[in-house]
């Protein structure tokens, strides 16, 4: 069971986002809010890809508005890049999490690897409208999602790849990936890891 029946080969991304409303590809839809679709413009030159939505991205619908949207667009601003120019997405689009008392904030459960390849073509189909030049993968989930299980964040971060073949992507184009913005909040020593971050960020905004 994957989000495939659901995607539309044709259309925009404001068409992929009306149709991802109704997607039922695999179970997490029965206790989302919403599909918590990308944003930014379709002709980014940069595309990030981060896990999934957070506790209050499934409220807003929009991703990257919580605690670690607020350590990302530092990071970003840090970096010299510019968030507002970037089309910023997450490889599984609905709220995975464990119940929790009325009013409480729901706390996040890692998608696992039946979740991650189910959601796949809505990642795939964004791509395919974008072809990005530079892509930033942040954390595991969404670098095993596009990279495969093998993949450690820890060991390749920061360095310059290529992006597979599944995903379509400007001539050359080249992928960073580097720590989820939310492991810089857990982190014991939030400065150190939040420089490195930036500095993996940095990187792209090299050129």
């Amino acid at each position: 069971m994957t989000a495939q029946e659901y995607v539309p080969e044709q259309g925009d991304l404001e068409q992929l986002r009306l149709a991802a409303k109704a997607c039922h590809g695999c179970h997490l839809y029965r206790d989302a809010t919403q599909t918590v679709f990308g944003d930014g413009p379709g002709d980014a030159r940069i595309l990030v890809v981060g896990e999934q939505p957070g506790d209050i991205e499934d409220r807003r619908g929009a991703p990257f508005v919580g605690p670690a949207g607020k350590v990302l667009d530092r990071a970003f601003d840090a970096a010299g890049l510019d968030r507002g120019s970037m089309y910023v997405t997450n490889a599984v689009k609905h709220f995975k999490h464990r119940p929790a008392a009325p009013g409480k904030r729901r706390i996040h459960q890692t998608p696992d690897r039946t979740e991650i390849v189910a959601c796949r073509p809505w990642l795939v189909a964004e791509f395919d409208r974008i072809r990005p030049a530079q892509v930033v993968v942040l954390g595991a989930t969404a670098a095993k999602a596009m990279l495969g299980p093998a993949f450690r964040v820890t060991k390749e971060h920061g360095r310059r790849l290529a992006v597979p073949a599944e995903f379509a992507a400007a001539d050359d184009a080249v992928l960073v990936a580097t720590i989820h913005p939310s492991a810089v909040l857990r982190a014991d020593d939030r400065e150190s890891a939040f420089a490195g971050l930036v500095e993996d960020l940095r990187v792209l905004a090299a050129g």
